[in-house]
């Protein structure tokens, strides 16, 4: 099978995180040592050998990137310390840039001040909204002597908000999943066409993989932890993201509901999850005790960041309202929005976030062709 050489690709790449590629000798330890390689695709010896040697198009119908947990064993134990768990990391930065048409995923991973003006412009659209809409009516929706939050922010205004920008989110991160299936899939030149029979049998395992990220698992038992804290923050992004997307009518409202209320439980435990799974992130990226955290680009903070900003402002717009204080409850509930609207535009589907998508579609993906290829062999 040909290939084409870029000779510009390390380079490229370089521009997404680790710059240690040129200083791998290929003794091939990695590959040896990962738990996680050999039973199909082998990493990340491969890969990295791809991107020295230029091979672009072989970089982008790989799967093995996503297939890469960052274990960290392989980056311990480089003889050359040339960090080949980070390396993987880089070139999965890369690749999410490659999915994203519109280039903004590139931006983003190559300079600090476009992440900047990409906050400020996304968290200004809600002020902007709120701002119009309250020089429409007169300001005349603002309640000072109580709390009236769906006055300050009316819900089947904002519910309709949330829908239309769930909505653009999702064609972006579908559009851009669908194009990393189609380059994996695509390199399969001159094999048996993929029935579509192996794609329904195989939905279970991108199911379970996308809930659990199991994988995880099968690094050793020093990443337990490590896998519980990301099922914890996990579990409460989806809890959150249901109440808002699916329930924001009974989540967003001015009724006090007794505390014992399902509504209020599921917002506590989702913050409380929120807040301690971002924490943990956080802290171990500022002690770089552990092989994963020890190298941090700087949009590795996003993520983590904007989950306790809106955790916290989220919690305290709860609090302010049931205090009774008006004025800070809109006050926060608008840096809430303002926080949560730029988080999704940098990071649903082209940031961090998009590592729990991209990994179970990596490893469906993979077990769609092993079954086709088992059963061409019987």
């Amino acid at each position: 099978m040909s290939a084409t050489v870029d000779p510009a690709l390390r380079e490229e790449i370089d521009q997404f995180g680790s710059k240690d590629i040129t200083r791998c000798i290929h003794c091939g330890n990695c590959t040896a040592i990962c738990k996680l390689s050999g039973d199909g695709p082998v990493f990340p010896r491969k890969t990295i050998r791809y991107v020295q040697l230029g091979l672009k198009d072989r970089l982008m119908a790989s799967a093995e990137p996503w297939l890469c947990y960052y274990c960290g064993e392989c980056s311990e134990t480089c003889p050359q310390q040339v960090h080949p768990g980070e390396i993987m990391m880089t070139m999965r930065r890369w690749l999410i840039a490659q999915y994203d048409r519109s280039g903004k995923a590139a931006r983003l991973y190559t300079s600090q001040g476009a992440v900047g003006s990409a906050i400020v412009k996304s968290a200004l659209i809600p002020l902007a909204l709120l701002g119009a809409y309250h020089l429409a009516t007169g300001f005349r929706n603002i309640a000072t002597n109580r709390v009236m939050v769906n006055a300050f922010a009316p819900v089947a205004w904002v519910w309709m908000a949330v829908l239309i920008h769930f909505a653009a989110l999702s064609w972006r991160l579908g559009t851009n999943a669908l194009y990393m299936a189609r380059s994996i899939l695509g390199a399969r030149v001159g094999q048996a066409p993929l029935r579509l029979s192996y794609f329904a049998k195989e939905l279970g395992s991108l199911v379970l993989h996308f809930f659990t990220q199991k994988r995880w698992l099968d690094c050793g038992k020093d990443h337990y932890r490590q896998w519980a804290m990301h099922g914890l923050l996990v579990s409460g992004y989806l809890i959150m993201l249901v109440l808002v997307v699916g329930l924001l009518g009974w989540f967003q409202t001015d009724r006090i509901y007794p505390w014992f209320h399902p509504q209020r439980w599921l917002g506590y435990y989702a913050t409380a999850a929120l807040i301690a799974g971002s924490l943990v992130m956080l802290t171990a990226r500022v002690r770089k005790r552990s092989t994963l955290s020890q190298f941090s680009q700087h949009t590795d903070w996003l993520f983590p960041s904007f989950i306790l900003v809106g955790a916290i402002t989220g919690i305290l717009v709860h609090a302010f309202r049931y205090a009774g204080w008006p004025y800070p409850t809109y006050a926060m509930y608008t840096i809430h929005v303002m926080a949560m609207v730029a988080m999704l535009d940098s990071e649903v589907g082209i940031g961090k976030w998009s590592h729990m998508i991209y990994r179970p579609l990596a490893v469906y993906l993979v077990n769609v062709v092993k079954r086709s290829e088992n059963i061409d062999r019987a």
